[in-house]
């Protein structure tokens, strides 16, 4: 967390030629991911909505294919 108290804006990397359709991260966290209709992750923002930054990181953290990336965005 930075010394302002704020936040970072996260955002995430969906690399859906990895994605196996397990759908963890959907149970974990299905306000940002979504499963299409194969079963295979896709987000409808990449942006992380302010609150879910932990949930998206676990939902990212439970990929056993490694499909998702959450990283920060700079200001």
């Amino acid at each position: 967390m930075s010394t302002h108290g704020k936040t970072p804006t996260l955002r995430v990397i969906v690399d859906r030629g990895r994605c196996c359709g397990y759908g963890l991260c959907a149970q974990l966290c299905p306000e940002v991911y979504k499963l299409d209709e194969n079963g295979l992750v896709y987000v409808e923002s990449e942006l992380i909505p302010g609150g879910l930054e932990e949930e998206a990181r676990e939902g990212a953290a439970a990929c056993p294919a490694e499909a998702l990336v959450i990283e920060a965005i700079q200001s």
